[in-house]
Parts: structure tokens; sequence; C-alpha cells
């Protein structure tokens, strides 16, 4: 989009309460992962809001590597026409995410969870009067270790997605090598196990409706 795109209102609000209950921290950015080598327990408890009316224009395209397009729980963008029938096309539509997570570190072992619910509603659009709300909810556990401080680490994660338009789940393994001992450079090796895969662009090993095993290994730098 440029910026003569942009809608002129406040469209979008987005809210998080996060605490950190035993040591006031949870390791560097607070990620995945406890490659910080904590020597107390660190604790997490969060939750989030977000709200947004959305309409086609500020969605990417679909294989850009942005891509956060509204889809149904089947991987349907919303605001394909004829969608939820024949001369039906949605224009515009809210969008209400609330979630809460926990997380657990110690001694480089981690466990971090998270569930969510999303409504879409107030459609608006050609014939868009009979299309009633939609609720759908979701959850994602990882497990993680440090095998070799600073060096090598091992996890294990698995999620799912319920909605009125169909189910979707996945489960990973997978391996970090920081050879450098350093968390902005490492090698990735990752297992997944796709079941309807609700989501997909050109960015992730993974396409909208993969079914299967998916074997990827990926050189990762952040800074």
């Amino acid at each position: 989009m440029s910026a003569s795109q942009l809608a002129s209102g406040l469209n979008t609000q987005s809210f998080a309460l996060n605490w950190m209950p035993t040591t006031g921290e949870f390791g560097f950015n607070e990620t995945f992962g406890d490659y910080d080598y904590h020597q107390k327990v660190a604790t997490r408890l969060g939750a989030h809001y977000t709200h947004s009316r959305e309409d086609k224009q500020s969605q990417p395209g679909t294989n850009t590597i942005e891509n956060s397009q509204v889809r149904l729980s089947d991987g349907s963008i919303v605001f394909t026409p004829d969608l939820f029938g024949p001369g039906i096309t949605v224009d515009m539509v809210n969008y209400d995410m609330t979630s809460v997570d926990a997380g657990v570190k110690y001694k480089g072992l981690a466990l971090e969870a998270e569930y969510y619910w999303r409504w879409l509603s107030n459609f608006t659009g050609t014939n868009t009067g009979g299309i009633a709300d939609i609720d759908d909810h979701g959850f994602q556990v990882q497990s993680s270790a440090m095998v070799v401080p600073k060096a090598l680490q091992a996890y294990l994660s698995g999620s799912a997605i319920r909605g009125r338009y169909g189910n979707a789940s996945e489960v990973r393994a997978g391996l970090n090598w920081y050879f450098v001992k350093e968390r902005g450079l490492r090698v990735n090796e990752e297992w997944l196990h796709l079941n309807k895969c609700p989501v997909g662009y050109t960015a992730v090993p993974y396409p909208v409706g993969g079914n299967g095993n998916v074997f990827h290994t990926n050189i990762e730098m952040n800074f």
C-alpha cells in the first residue's frame, strides 16, 4: 500500500498487559526458549487485545512476505467474492482478537503456552446482511531445552485452531545451532506435520491447506 491509500481514521487499537512476578524479566526481548540460562525461575503472564476495522484494500498480496490477510479457519480470505454464497462480497469487517499466555524458564528449560479467541463481525458489502458473526479459537504450546548452553537448543511445539469453517493443527520439532555462540546467528533444522494448514505464503515453508510432513533447513540472522 502507498501512503495515499491509508485510511484517515484510527481503525486499529492494540493493548497488552504483561506480568513477570518472579524475576521481573523473561530474558532478552521475552523470546521463546531460555537461551539466557536463568539461574532463578523466570515466569511471565500476559493478556492481549486487538481491534481493527479491515477492508480489502488493506490486505497485502497473497504471496508477499508481510502477508497477514484476514482468513477463515479453512484458509479462505474473507474478502473473496462469492465466498459466503453467490453474489456476496465482503468489503469491510471488524477483527477482534483476545489472547492469554504464560511461560516459565529455568536453567535452559522453557515452557510457553498461549490461548486465543478471534471474532469477525459487522460485515459490510454486497448482500452481506445474512452473514453471522464468526468466532474461532486456538492455542499453541512450545517446550525447549538448551542441550548445550549458548550453542544447541532442541524444541517441540504444537498448535491447533478450531472454527466454524474447519479445524487445523500442527506439530513441529527442531534444533537451533548457535554456531558462533551468539543468539543472533543460528542454523535451524525443523520438521513439521501439518493438518489442513490455514495460512501460507512465500516466506514460510508451508502452503494454505497443506497436509503432511515438511522438512527444512535455514540460516537465520537477527540484528
